[in-house]
């Protein structure tokens, strides 16, 4: 990535927290105007982290924990300290994804201590306290906003550069939790080439805005299947709309992801660090680790 990319990125980052901090000035919608006041989530003692990057989605069944897990796994291949917070409770599946099936998390001097993967990274997901993790989660709200808080707050995370925060699809009550309760410096959207990309994309854009958060750009999954006997793409579901609809809300495209049933079945053998192609989505990838740069560079002339 040359210099002039770069200075895109942050352009491009800054723009978007102007539009956020324009949006939440305005009139908001009502589920938001009732809402209470944000009140950020302590850390517990001994706790430091540099860098809060959600991943987020319109809907559900897009590949947003594929997405996180990818981002953790390329980021921790750089150096990084990573961290994972699953805050989609009611279906958890980054565990799986990095071999921690049937692992259960444990307490320590009061507080929950994450597994680590084979990889190094740190994850706390609602699977790693059920006592089997095909128990379905039936907690309502305030119990499920109460758990991300704990995940957060009262958990041994130790020292991080990133905690990636895998956030359950949709606008509901679970992001307006984390987006108030967490120091969350963007978000990266998940979408896949359907008829109603735009529109669940644009939900989820809105939401950041309205929450202050910057968007940090769009990354689209299921875009195509590679023929594996001449290599060509095929579109099952249609043509690409990454680059129109990035454009539709002045988006960064943070790159493709094909169906790749080698990768699936990974994840499900809990196999997904190991097998991951190096340099998967390095757009993506660039520009979270551009943005952190730069939130530390303004952290530093405001001292």
């Amino acid at each position: 990535m040359d210099d002039a990319e770069k200075q895109r990125i942050r352009e491009e980052f800054e723009a978007s927290r102007k539009q956020g901090a324009e949006a939440k000035q305005q009139e908001a919608t009502a589920a938001a105007a009732n809402a209470p006041a944000p009140s950020q989530e302590p850390l517990a003692d001994g706790v430091t982290i540099k860098h809060v990057v959600g991943v987020v989605s319109g809907k559900g069944g897009v590949g947003k924990s594929l997405v996180t897990g990818i981002l953790a796994t390329e980021l921790t291949r750089r150096g990084a300290k990573v961290g994972i917070l699953d805050a989609d409770v009611t279906g958890p599946s980054i565990p799986k994804m990095f071999g921690l099936s049937g692992a259960h998390a444990y307490a320590q001097d009061n507080l929950l201590v994450p597994l680590e993967s084979a990889g190094g990274v740190k994850i706390m997901s609602a699977n790693l306290v059920l006592e089997n993790e095909t128990d379905p989660v039936l907690w309502r709200g305030p119990v499920v906003a109460g758990a991300i808080k704990q995940f957060w707050g009262q958990t041994a995370w130790g020292e991080l550069d990133f905690l990636l925060v895998d956030m359950p699809p949709g606008t509901s009550d679970v992001a307006l939790t984390v987006f108030q309760s967490l120091p969350v410096e963007g978000v990266v959207i998940v979408s896949s080439p359907q008829d109603l990309v735009q529109m669940v994309v644009g939900k989820a854009v809105s939401m950041a805005n309205m929450m202050d958060v910057p968007v940090l750009g769009l990354v689209e999954n299921m875009a195509y299947v590679e023929c594996p006997d001449c290599g060509k793409k095929i579109y099952p579901y249609g043509p690409s709309r990454l680059e129109e609809t990035a454009a539709a809300f002045d988006l960064i495209e943070l790159g493709q992801l094909g169906i790749d049933p080698a990768l699936a079945a990974a994840c499900d053998a809990g196999n997904l660090e190991a097998a991951l192609p190096e340099g998967t989505l390095p757009q993506m990838v660039e520009t979270v680790v551009q943005v952190a740069e730069f939130t530390e560079f303004l952290a530093n002339e405001g001292e």
